[in-house]
């Protein structure tokens, strides 16, 4: 089950591009995992190869003085912009500058960010890790791998493109039908749903399964899952479940005091 985007809130505005340049964007924390250290070696190799292409960089951390170290050595001040730690709610403002946005983290189970960015209709370059492969279909995203020349290409390949055949709008209505709210909701209800009506196991399978850990792990596990069933035996013969409160369901209640009062009514 993937992560969700509120799309209302990345909604495209080709209006706020500049029409004679090619503008990266990449918001992220600068520290080591997401890859600050290969924006170093990137940004000055794309500038050279394209005088038209600046970089909008949002973002705060440790590794933030390498960036401004490196823009003062190469004397790229007039192509690299600085905005600092960017709030949630003004990213979606910082996203729609740019053409492209770049991801370079060395680590990542989903990424949020480039389904964000995608949404704000830009074109997403990224690392190929973790679950990024995953999350667009190829046509959303050039991926590559975690090292400075695989970046270079990819991301030269994306900033070639003539984005004015790029529907930024088609993107954004992409990434909606894709990731919204609703639609997760009902496969996490589905998986849900499956769990429930699978037949509970019994101890002994459970033990079985604890077995599959490994060798030596494998009878520790059982032997701390026996330990603790003993415990959990013994408190319940302290306190048995029948004594125990249960909350009730209100929102069930509140349900069907609603429909008995729509039959009346309907009466």
């Amino acid at each position: 089950i993937p992560n969700a985007v509120v799309p209302t809130k990345f909604t495209p505005d080709p209006s706020k591009r500049d029409k004679n340049r090619v503008t990266v964007v990449v918001v992220s924390r600068l520290v080591y995992r997401k890859g600050v250290d290969l924006l170093v070696g990137i940004i000055p190799q794309i500038c050279k190869a394209f005088p038209q292409v600046d970089f909008l960089i949002g973002g705060d951390g440790n590794k933030k003085l390498s960036l401004e170290e490196m823009v003062e050595r190469e004397r790229l001040q007039d192509r690299v912009e600085f905005l600092g730690f960017v709030p949630h709610r003004f990213v979606r403002d910082t996203l729609v500058r740019g053409h492209v946005f770049l991801n370079c983290s060395l680590t990542e189970s989903f990424c949020i960010a480039i389904l964000e960015a995608s949404s704000a209709g830009l074109v997403v370059v990224s690392t190929n890790v973790g679950g990024v492969p995953e999350v667009l279909p190829p046509d959303m995203i050039h991926l590559a791998d975690p090292d400075v020349d695989s970046l270079v290409k990819e991301l030269s390949h994306a900033v070639s493109e003539k984005f004015e055949n790029v529907d930024p709008f088609k993107f954004h209505q992409r990434v909606r039908e894709m990731y919204s709210w609703e639609r997760v909701a009902k496969e996490t209800t589905l998986v849900y749903d499956e769990v429930l009506n699978k037949p509970r196991l019994t101890f002994l399978q459970r033990l079985a399964r604890y077995k599959t850990v490994g060798g030596v792990a494998g009878y520790v596990v059982c032997i701390l899952a026996i330990t603790l069933h003993f415990v959990v035996s013994l408190v319940e013969w302290w306190q048995p479940r029948d004594l125990i409160d249960v909350v009730p369901d209100i929102c069930h209640r509140q349900n069907e005091e609603k429909q008995k009062d729509i039959c009346y009514s309907n009466d």
